[in-house]
């Protein structure tokens, strides 16, 4: 990754070649209305999609916690869990399948564009979530939701009230790698999207197959570049809250 941000600085079209420093491949990015197009696509269906996902994920991990023993909860189990242990080419195929059926039964979708490829993201990325807030549930302590409900408080209060609260920081990591890996998708999305739909990693990985050109390397340094922003950011964010916390416990137990 290093060696692809310093050469996406480099002045020559030949991108093994060094012939100098310069900014001009970015300012060519920018002009290419075709990788922003694309760009546009891919945000809008990675926000749309990362936050569906994490609804309806949260929505499933709280089913599985708390619903106890219900009738099809293995069935359901078995649904979520699939497109993890499937290949995604699999998933693919599956959601074209599914599109094409329901065109023809329906009349939708009229066309694959915008709307298929997030579905077929939150599909994917649902599972994730669920996973994550699961996790996060089966570690929490139910007596604080249960001493709650004993002082009065209504099933939707303790949910508003305790529950999401204690599981916040889980929905956040889930809508975060929701939406890491709708930007990520190339399988799933080359089945499902159309003309007017075309994503930034299709659009890359059709232009490297003529050749990498330096505006690959400049829009590469440039996600790195707000990738790593994200990740700092998460990281003060989180030290900030650990540090807060431990202050709390500490003023607590003095008191």
């Amino acid at each position: 990754m290093l060696i692809l941000i310093i050469y996406s600085f480099n002045g020559g079209r030949n991108v093994a070649i060094w012939a100098g420093f310069s900014t001009k491949w970015y300012g060519e990015l920018f002009r290419d209305q075709a990788f922003l197009d694309a760009a546009w696509v891919t945000l809008r269906v990675g926000l749309m999609s990362s936050t569906l996902a994490t609804i309806l994920g949260t929505m499933a991990a709280y089913v599985i916690v708390r619903g106890g023993r219900f009738k099809g909860r293995t069935v359901m189990s078995g649904m979520l869990y699939a497109p993890i242990v499937m290949p995604e080419v699999i998933t693919g195929i599956s959601s074209l399948m599914f599109f094409i059926l329901m065109a023809q039964w329906v009349g939708w979708p009229g066309q694959r564009g915008f709307t298929t490829v997030t579905l077929a993201h939150i599909t994917f990325s649902m599972v994730f979530v669920t996973t994550i807030v699961q996790a996060r549930m089966l570690q929490s302590d139910r007596s604080i939701e249960e001493a709650a409900m004993d002082l009065g408080s209504r099933p939707w209060q303790v949910l508003r009230d305790v529950t999401l609260p204690v599981i916040f920081p889980a929905i956040m990591s889930g809508w975060l790698l929701a939406f890491t890996l709708s930007l990520d998708d190339l399988v799933l999305a080359s089945f499902v999207s159309g003309p007017s739909s075309t994503t930034l990693p299709i659009k890359i990985f059709s232009a490297v197959r003529l050749g990498v050109s330096p505006k690959i390397n400049a829009l590469s340094t440039l996600m790195i570049a707000i990738v790593a922003i994200g990740v700092i950011s998460a990281s003060l964010i989180n030290k900030r809250s650990v540090t807060k916390r431990l202050k709390d416990e500490q003023e607590a137990a003095a008191s």
